[in-house]
């Protein structure tokens, strides 16, 4: 039976456990989005000892007109290469993985940061509120799948083993995804298939820069836990079809309404009800987070084929030791 501390294959890449670093937003790259010192040894304490299976780092924005944050991680422009191939190999050396985040963060864009009015699926809201600036045109949409595919391939270059599409937690792919924040009638909207529309078309276009031998993973935002939201039978039907398209890995998260399940907080592994609907439906391997701090907890997960990977974020982020203590003190 496969347990946290077993191999397992994703894609093309070999992984020696299942212990997963989620991307985690640390605010440590300079003004201009370039990977600093600070964030190196951010990285190499994370990565030492190379208990972790593999790190997914913090999302990096694709385009100015994306950025979530002040000092968020650049991966828009190809002088930033050199910077993130200095925090591949600090990771790479302390014998772990990496995959890169990539993300445009759509109507949560911080347009007193880039100076750019906001874009987002729709402008006004379903019920009736105003979201972003702008509605985005089908220009709009075709140039932000460009630059997703761009910034996959310098994520490659930069010697990333994965790229990981964000669409989770209120960003712009989630914004199309969700409901809440999907108002179009054209055929980007409506019904599942108009909203994974440009995910689909993200994933090809990815896919068609790094080629089909590299691994592209996609972060689902997966239920919005209100009414009228995603929900998890929607999140099973669309990872069916991101299967379908080529992506190696599905990773379970929430979706416009955040990354802490209300009501769940203090269950370990609380979207592991919906990575487990998703386990059934797919053969790729599922990664699930959501509040998971003991190590027996998400051996557990993995046991009763709830995922097929743990991402364990804010414990690592307090306690770097996390993983260590955990392989050591006999998780399975």
């Amino acid at each position: 039976m496969a347990g946290l501390g077993s191999e397992i294959q994703v894609g093309g890449l070999k992984l020696k456990n299942r212990l997963v670093m989620p991307p985690m937003a640390t605010e440590n790259a300079d003004e201009d989005g370039n990977v600093s010192e600070r964030l190196l040894h951010y990285y190499d304490e994370k990565s030492r000892g190379s208990y972790l299976g593999l790190i997914i780092t913090e999302h990096s924005f694709i385009a100015s007109d994306g950025r979530a944050s002040s000092r968020q991680v650049s991966v828009a422009s190809d002088d930033k290469l050199d910077g993130l191939k200095k925090l591949t190999d600090v990771i790479h050396r302390n014998g772990v993985k990496v995959a890169c985040q990539i993300n445009h963060a759509g109507g949560n864009a911080q347009r007193n940061i880039t100076g750019l009015p906001t874009m987002a699926p729709s402008a006004v809201l379903p019920d009736g509120s105003k979201f972003a600036d702008r509605s985005m045109t089908k220009t709009d949409i075709q140039t932000v799948i460009q630059e997703f595919a761009d910034a996959a391939l310098r994520a490659k270059k930069a010697g990333y083993d994965a790229v990981e599409i964000h669409s989770a937690h209120g960003y712009l792919l989630n914004e199309f995804y969700s409901p809440l924040t999907n108002n179009r009638n054209d055929e980007y909207g409506g019904d599942l298939p108009g909203r994974i529309r440009i995910h689909l078309e993200t994933i090809n276009a990815v896919k068609g820069a790094v080629g089909n031998d590299y691994p592209v993973f996609i972060r689902l935002g997966s239920i919005d836990d209100v009414p009228g939201g995603s929900n998890r039978q929607e999140a099973a039907e669309a990872s069916k079809v991101f299967e379908k398209a080529g992506v190696s890995l599905i990773d379970i998260s929430g979706g416009v309404t955040g990354y802490i399940r209300k009501g769940k907080e203090h269950v370990q592994g609380y979207f592991s009800d919906v990575s487990e609907a998703v386990k059934r439906e797919v053969s790729v391997p599922v990664l699930v987070t959501g509040g998971i701090t003991d190590p027996q907890a998400a051996g557990r997960i993995i046991r009763e084929n709830k995922a097929d990977l743990v991402g364990v974020g804010r414990a690592i982020l307090k306690d770097s030791e996390w993983p260590k203590k955990a392989f050591e003190g006999g998780i399975k």
